[in-house]
């Protein structure tokens, strides 16, 4: 499939289908728990399947589990049956444990696991895309160094973050061109950690090296999607956009509007339906009121998709993520038909 022709056609769609991060729901229809999700591609590869089957995505898309990648490298992984693993505590606080930091084999872990999901999911899923799922780069250094410590790092200690950032760097190419070889066809990349950096940390820190990783991994056939659920990502846009990603989702913290005034027109941006506020903790007519205030106020750019504004949780009820479609087929009806009186 050549995607930047299927980016072409997403903008220029009079109905857009909507893109949520929505994959973790599955357990549900599986009837198993997170915990068990997360260790078995076959049951990871049938509920990306059946959520297809169940709602009309622009596309299928994979677990957003932060946890995977640094679990490779050896950080500690806490698993609970019905929520998202995470990882605690830290692997490197000095330079030289940094050093001697072995980047794992791709496989290695989880990432084997995830690797055969998708391998199988495509399988499954061939009547629109299929994205895989990893973390960014300096979201996964600031695990291997503890979240909370990462940012004096940057400060205290920058060419301890560096020598990870390379390492970490190197695996993700790596692990996403494997893949790529799947035949998946692109990547939601989550970098939520970066938007906490000023525009000169987040430059040199981030933006860089998710560049390098897309200069490596991106084309026709493969995009990679930025996504950044941070509070400040409109003021870190100018790094963002230097990323060179086609493709950008955004969190329910920030006015998509506002952020929509400043993407390029030839690129796609979702967003940011709240998954917590309204799709886990909502109910339906909140979550049709949110949805449709969205769509409305993105209407006027055609290279808007509403999606969630992060992962949908596991426990989350159909019948807010049926609204939330519902009002999204209900909203292109209308300008559909409004279209053809004016």
């Amino acid at each position: 499939m050549n995607m930047y022709r299927w980016i072409e056609k997403m903008i220029y769609a009079d109905e857009k289908k909507p893109m949520p991060i929505l994959s973790f729901p599955s357990v549900q229809l599986l009837c198993v728990t997170v915990k068990e999700l997360v260790a078995d591609s076959n049951y990871q590869a049938l509920g990306m399947k059946m959520l297809a089957d169940k709602y009309d995505t622009a596309a299928a898309v994979s677990f957003m589990d932060l946890s995977v990648e640094a679990e490779a490298f050896g950080a500690r992984c806490v698993y609970a049956a019905d929520e998202v693993p995470t990882i605690i505590g830290n692997i490197v606080k000095t330079e030289e444990e940094a050093e001697r930091l072995k980047i794992p084999e791709v496989g290695a872990g989880r990432t084997g696991v995830c690797l055969e999901g998708i391998r199988k999911a495509l399988k499954l899923i061939t009547d629109r895309p299929v994205f895989a799922g990893c973390i960014g780069p300096f979201s996964l250094a600031g695990r291997l160094m503890d979240v909370n410590e990462v940012m004096l790092y940057c400060y205290e200690e920058p060419d301890m973050v560096h020598t990870i950032l390379r390492k970490v760097t190197d695996f993700l190419i790596a692990y996403i061109l494997e893949y790529k070889k799947t035949g998946a066809h692109g990547i939601v990349m989550a970098e939520p950690l970066a938007g906490m950096l000023s525009p000169q940390l987040m430059e040199e820190f981030s933006s860089a090296y998710v560049k390098e990783i897309v200069e490596k991994t991106q084309d026709q056939g493969f995009v990679v999607i930025y996504h950044n659920c941070g509070n400040y990502v409109i003021q870190l846009i100018d790094q963002i956009l230097d990323t060179g990603c086609l493709m950008y989702h955004f969190g329910d913290s920030i006015d998509m509007k506002e952020m929509m005034q400043r993407i390029p027109k030839n690129c796609l941006a979702m967003g940011n339906v709240s998954p917590s506020a309204q799709f886990l903790n909502g109910t339906p007519s909140s979550v049709r009121i949110e949805t449709m205030r969205v769509l409305e106020n993105c209407k006027e750019f055609p290279n808007f998709i509403v999606s969630s504004g992060c992962d949908i949780p596991p426990l989350t009820e159909f019948e807010n993520i049926d609204a939330f479609f519902d009002t999204a087929k209900s909203f292109y009806y209308k300008q559909h038909l409004l279209d053809m009186i004016v």
